[in-house]
């Protein structure tokens, strides 16, 4: 989890002077102007908004956009000048070469940046900033990642968001951009668009925007019952426990989330995530505000760099085997893990080689720590990082930038819930910034004191700007009060730290209040302390797993049996294990899931630290009710306090001598047990390695048969694709014959003074010469036309039934004929042959009897 939470928080300090409507974002580049016309087209003209239209435009060129828009919209659509008041129902156009930013309710024009066109992440920022809640981005067709950043802040904001989808897109790098940064909440043509904001227009949630922290308290107080649903849906499917997380930020991202399906009852919502998975994972996903960016907050990083970095690196260059451990809780899809990892690198300089640097990085979505570990980033970055800095640590492919191999080499990352998971150990450093703001003062009490138990002695604690350590100074001293970094002290008595997972941190809270006051819930608070108590002093140490073996809880305090080793971060039962546990531990776990009942190892010793612990192992398979997977709880039950190893004296007594000798039957007896434990699953996974092996032989046989097929398939291509050059070079040469011979035709024609139309069977001009034009009435537009439909200077009135018989019988037919003007012709009508012989057409010739008279 992690969000700008800062700039979030303005648009409530200031609501005196936000825009008195919410606020249309449209963002567009190459295809986009197509894109928002047809959105306009299918708008309503009365909608309550305001539409901001934000196109990449020629700097150097008078833009037309508002015109042409005004042809598609009853809505009045308008140039925005230095200082425009947004109005309901009005459009208003980014002017060329300029910027526009929402800025204490008005809309204001400001200079462009050269370095990159990114106004649509200017004005979708600040959108963000001004209006929360009743803040709508859109991003259309266009090149490059304009309007990623834009998305990412109206989101984490709590407004809405929508992305035109890649098939109705002319160009989809833009709106892929954002889609694959998550920030979209909805994917949709630009008629689907204009869609869905009539429907959102008149919801609650938009037009009142973000409610005040009494008014949501109020809300909460009414539906308690409701929230306690849709807390008990999220727990069942996504695991996770919100009933314990800051109220006014859950109802908010709740109450944006049934925006988005136009439900403006919590009561009906609740109903609608029961039969919908994809809603509680979307929901989940939404309250986890995944947002974050590359060195958010850059004083932030120049002083780690300049003061706290140097000072640990000098520390630790002083060890033997110098390693620098740090931990980002909330770490989103990574940015800040990398951006720390960056700063360490650059402050190490030459002396990487020397130290062993670990960064870990947990967060409780699955789907965003697979982001952070592809470690792959849209271009949108370039606006966080210097061009340096990608250019040293990130590699360009396809229009996106990926983290470099030396950079994720050093970064760990795992799904894990600070609030219910122990805390990694060792640390030198744990960022947790805009993570605390979230969660309730309960779980407070239980993530600092964690945070100090992780960190070594004068490792640093890193909060958000609106984060502190609250009643816990005494465990950390404020360092850089600007920065909110925090250094452990030194405390003298330990400070009781919780590691009892918070099962269930009080979905009951939320279930019905009483209207009495504190005192008349006081004997159950009573009650529900004295149990943990009890629970903490007597109970014994227990994880729970999964059929993997991969620890999902831990219950008490496991680290008599349990210890995290160097290296990457593992919750993996067997590899935590203390070693002399491991045979035993495994034997016992395989048993209970062989039998699907409980089994129980007696007297498992432990050797720690110059001491001998012995302790019961016992394993309790047990499924959830309406869930068939299977869970393990595993009990670690001391018998015996730690005892010193002392030599066997030489002169044993009879009874020690036997209870020694029974001892070591026993221990053999284990072993042995132990023993055949290894070689039944060694000899099962041999079985399945042979039948993997057959199974990768018989793929191998058929790739070779494929990969020969495929061979005389790139020679018939080859032989085909010489042939078809071939053929192509003959075409060509066929071409330019023909070329020449219509040249000679052509030149032919215009060279005999002799009227001559060539017609098909149809009787269509084909081809006629000049001479021609003034018997025939022919054009040069003519040819393909019918010849009934010229009118001819000759007067032939019977021409298409010469011209047709002539066609049909083979034969010449020759006659006189006069022309308007009384000069008389010999007509001459002959078939039009083919060289195969073949008869398509008929060829009109005309001699000029007069003229030859003349002659003579």
């Amino acid at each position: 989890m992690a969000a700008k939470a800062p700039r979030a928080s303005k648009s409530r300090t200031t609501a005196n002077k936000s825009p008195a409507c919410p606020i249309v974002g449209i963002g567009g580049s190459a295809g986009g102007f197509e894109a928002a016309m047809e959105l306009l087209r299918n708008l309503p003209s009365r909608t309550g908004m305001a539409f901001v239209i934000v196109q990449h435009l020629d700097p150097h060129h008078a833009s037309r956009l508002p015109n042409l828009l005004g042809k598609v919209t009853a809505m009045p659509v308008s140039e925005v000048t230095q200082t425009t008041t947004p109005k309901p129902n009005t459009v208003y156009v980014q002017p060329p070469n300029k910027c526009v930013i929402a800025k204490d309710g008005t809309l204001t024009v400001v200079q462009r940046e050269e370095r990159l066109n990114v106004a649509i992440d200017h004005f979708f920022e600040s959108l963000a900033e001004e209006c929360g809640s009743r803040a709508i981005g859109i991003v259309l067709s266009g090149t490059g990642s304009d309007g990623t950043a834009g998305l990412r802040a109206i989101k984490a904001a709590g407004g809405l968001t929508f992305a035109q989808n890649q098939e109705s897109a002319k160009f989809d790098a833009m709106p892929r951009s954002a889609i694959r940064a998550g920030f979209v909440d909805l994917v949709l043509t630009p008629r689907e668009i204009a869609r869905e904001i009539e429907r959102v227009a008149n919801h609650p949630y938009i037009r009142r925007g973000l409610s005040d922290p009494e008014e949501i308290e109020k809300a909460a107080y009414r539906q308690a019952d409701d929230l306690g649903r849709i807390f008990l849906s999220l727990k069942k499917q996504m695991g996770v426990d919100f009933s314990a997380y800051k109220e006014s930020t859950l109802i908010r991202r709740i109450q944006r989330r049934m925006a988005l399906h136009r439900i403006e009852k919590i009561s009906q919502y609740a109903r609608f995530l029961r039969d919908n998975k994809k809603e509680i994972e979307a929901l989940f996903d939404d309250l986890l505000i995944n947002v974050t960016r590359f060195f958010r907050d850059q004083a932030l990083f120049r002083a780690l760099k300049k003061r706290f970095l140097p000072a640990l690196l000098k520390n630790k260059s002083k060890d033997r085997q110098p390693e620098l451990r740090a931990w980002i809780p909330g770490c989103a899809t990574g940015e800040e893990v990398y951006s720390l990892a960056i700063c360490i690198l650059e402050t190490l300089g030459s002396g990487l080689s020397k130290m062993r640097i670990q960064i870990f990085g947990t967060d409780l979505s699955e789907s965003v720590i697979e982001h952070a570990r592809l470690g792959i980033y849209s271009s949108a970055i370039e606006k966080d990082v210097s061009s340096a800095r990608l250019k040293r640590f990130f590699v360009k492919r396809d229009g996106s930038y990926q983290i470099h191999r030396n950079v994720r080499d050093i970064c760990t990352f795992a799904r894990q819930n600070i609030c219910v998971d122990p805390p990694f150990s060792r640390l030198d450093l744990i960022s947790c910034r805009n993570v605390l703001i979230y969660l309730s003062p309960e779980l407070h009490k239980r993530c600092i004191p964690q945070f100090h138990y992780a960190l070594n002695s004068g490792g640093y604690l890193i909060l958000g700007p609106a984060e502190s350590v609250g009643l816990y100074d005494e465990l950390f001293k404020l360092a850089d009060k600007k920065n909110k970094i925090y250094v452990k002290a030194a405390v003298t008595t330990p400070h009781t730290m919780d590691l009892i997972p918070q099962l269930g941190l009080e979905l009951a809270r939320f279930g019905t209040r009483s209207t009495a006051g504190a005192g008349a819930n006081f004997g159950g608070d009573l009650l529900k302390v004295a149990d943990r108590i009890m629970l903490g002093a007597y109970a014994p140490a227990a994880v729970v797993i999964d059929q993997d073996m991969h620890v999902q809880q831990f219950r008490g305090r496991t680290e008599l049996f349990l210890e995290h080793a160097p290296g990457p971060a593992t919750f993996n039962l067997l590899q935590l294990a203390r070693p002399t546990l491991v045979a035993d531990l495994r034997a016992t776990i395989k048993h209970a899931i062989k039998t699907d009942k409980p089994a129980r190892k007696e007297r498992a010793r432990i050797k720690l630290k110059g001491r001998s612990y012995e302790i019961n192992i016992q394993a309790v398979p047990f499924k959830i009710p309406g869930s068939d997977k299977s869970w393990l709880l595993v009990i670690f039950d001391e018998t015996t306090k730690g005892t010193k190893l002392a030599k066997v004296p030489r002169a044993l007594g009879k009874t020690a001598a036997q209870r020694d000798v029974a001892e070591l039957h026993r221990e053999l007896a284990a072993s042995k047990e132990s023993l055949q434990t290894i070689i039944e699953e060694q000899e099962a996974t041999n079985e399945e390695l042979k039948s993997a092996n057959e199974e990768i032989e018989s793929s191998n046989e058929e790739l070779q048969s494929t990969n020969e097929e495929l061979e005389t398939s790139k020679e018939e291509l080859q032989s085909t694709n010489e042939e078809l050059t071939t053929l192509n070079e003959e075409l060509s040469n066929r071409n330019l014959e023909m070329m020449e011979l219509t040249n000679e035709l052509n030149n032919l024609l215009a060279s005999i003074q002799m009227p001559i139309v060539m017609v098909d069977n149809a009787l269509t001009v084909r081809r006629a010469t000049p001479a021609a034009r003034a018997a025939f009435n022919i054009l040069p537009t003519d040819i393909g036309r019918p010849l009934s439909e010229l009118r001819p200077n000759i007067d032939v009135p019977d021409l298409e039934n010469v011209l047709r018989e002539v066609i049909e019988t083979l034969g010449t037919r020759e006659r006189k004929v006069t022309d308007k003007g009384g000069r008389k012709y010999s007509l001459r009508v002959r078939p039009y042959r083919t060289t195969d012989n073949k008869i398509d057409g008929a060829v009109l010739t005309l001699v000029d009897i007069d003229g030859t008279k003349k002659k003579r």
